[in-house]
């Protein structure tokens, strides 16, 4: 983790402070939603990656 990214979590969590508990937890289930869409869109990235050369004809006749 970079100076910078400790620099913001510090910020972000004196912010946070303030809140009462109810929003921490939306809070903190909003961030993980994020990190579960995040993870998805990386999962189905690399899937989709496979089959990518679309080709009618046959593996021998693309090797040659």
């Amino acid at each position: 983790m970079s100076y910078t990214d400790k620099h913001i979590i510090e910020n972000y969590s004196i912010l946070f402070e303030g809140l009462n508990s109810l929003t921490k937890i939306e809070l903190i289930e909003s961030l993980t939603k994020s990190l579960k869409r995040e993870s998805k869109a990386k999962k189905d990235r690399f899937f989709d990656s496979f089959g990518a050369f679309g080709s009618e004809k046959p593996a021998e006749e693309i090797i040659k």
